[in-house]
């Protein structure tokens, strides 16, 4: 008797998606991948942009480190495919990673594009199945997954489906967070989606907006409460963003959306302490200007002094009248009122999604026996820097891994 294979839908063709179609092609299953966009890997693509960032090198236990409270439910995932194993897959594709000077792993060539092209290449390779412009809406009363498609809507069967939608960053790229009411109805218990790795709003003056949108401040240490990070940031017309920035997000965002603003504090010369600073401010000023004396005696940058500027218009005293101890203990704790979260759209990456409450430990939904879920759509954030991809790459293996279990104890029943 021949057995025919089973057809899986996975719906979501980023990373967790693909990844999850092809660990379902090599076990054996039909895959039919379907993506509301016209190709595949929309935001795969952008996040290349400026270098594509695969993983971080660190040792494991640091690297679990950076997804929080989420790190025991992702734990499993991510050892099963981990980030030697996704660079061992990355280089099978024919893209060989290397390690930067910052620890991030990234393809040699240094983009998605070429990556994304043999990938796809291999998935078609291994039958995989491709339907673009098919926007998932649900369910039907017999239980078949209904589409917007070309054509009109569309009703398919399937053996299981594999949910890997995303969360609600960058939705003109496809990941719009319109799945949240669909599970919701059925039951499914989501968190909130909000902003992370995003940037923040700042009521800058006309004068710091006008004059250093787009200045980087460099080699800065940024605080609130008992995180620090060093790194750097990025003045914008409405706030500021970077990877600092990022790096401290979902602090930044919890304290702006309870309290309705944060005191982020700036160090522009962490390196140096306050009293090696005072030193440098206490020699002779002569006829130079405040701003080229602080330029040349702590080495500061113009958006830097511009902020110590800001602090001290709103403190109501002039730059000028501060003493040597008082300028050298701004410029490591200038603070900056955030005052709102860049709109979720404009985010990186997105907190929030699917409790992990709801899921079995093959990343199938406890009340929708068959649906299993992977990627960003689930309940767990992490800063840039690799660890979004990755954990996109193994939860979208280890669902795939999940419905070839399931589905194979379907046939033996």
């Amino acid at each position: 008797m021949t057995i025919t294979a089973p057809h899986i839908a996975v719906i979501g063709a980023g990373p967790a998606g693909l990844m999850a179609a092809e660990v379902l092609a090599s076990g054996g299953a039909r895959v039919t991948v379907y993506d509301a966009m016209p190709s595949a890997g929309r935001k795969f693509l952008m996040a290349g942009r400026g270098g594509l960032n695969l993983t971080h090198s660190e040792p494991l236990p640091q690297f679990m480190a950076r997804y929080r409270e989420a790190a025991p439910k992702l734990q499993a995932a991510v050892e099963a495919f981990s980030p030697d194993a996704l660079r061992a897959w990355s280089e099978a594709l024919g893209e060989p990673t290397f390690v930067g000077s910052s620890g991030r792993v990234f393809p040699r060539a240094f983009k998605a594009s070429p990556l994304l092209r043999a990938w796809l290449r291999r998935l078609d390779a291994a039958g995989v199945r491709f339907a673009f412009r098919h926007r998932w809406t649900g369910w039907d009363g017999e239980g078949r997954l209904i589409f917007q498609a070309p054509n009109g809507v569309t009703a398919v069967e399937a053996n299981a489906t594999l949910l890997a939608l995303g969360g609600a960053s960058w939705p003109r790229l496809g990941s719009d967070g319109s799945w949240v009411d669909i599970l919701a109805a059925k039951g499914i218990a989501v968190s909130k989606l909000r902003p992370a790795n995003s940037g923040f709003t700042v009521a800058w003056s006309k004068v710091l907006r006008d004059r250093f949108e787009g200045q980087p401040l460099k080699g800065v240490a940024l605080t609130i409460g008992a995180q620090t990070v060093r790194g750097e940031a990025m003045i914008t017309r409405s706030g500021i963003e970077g990877g600092a920035i990022y790096a401290l997000s979902a602090e930044l965002r919890e304290a702006v959306l309870n309290l309705g603003q944060a005191t982020l504090m700036i160090a522009l010369r962490p390196d140096l302490d306050a009293a090696a600073l005072t030193t440098r401010l206490s020699g002779v000023r002569g006829k130079q200007s405040l701003a080229n004396f602080l330029r040349k005696a702590a080495q500061l940058s113009p958006v830097g002094i511009g902020l110590m500027q800001e602090s001290a218009i709103a403190s109501g005293r002039p730059l000028a009248a501060f003493s040597p101890a008082e300028l050298a203990q701004l410029i490591n704790a200038i603070p900056v009122q955030l005052t709102g979260v860049a709109p979720i759209d404009r985010a990186i990456s997105t907190a929030g999604g699917i409790l992990f409450d709801e899921l079995d430990e093959h990343f199938m939904l406890r009340k929708l026996q068959g649906v299993f879920v992977a990627g960003e759509m689930l309940d767990w954030e992490a800063p840039t820097g690799g660890y979004l991809l990755q954990a996109s790459f193994a939860t979208g293996a280890a669902a795939g891994r999940g419905v070839l279990e399931w589905v194979a104890q379907l046939q033996k029943s």
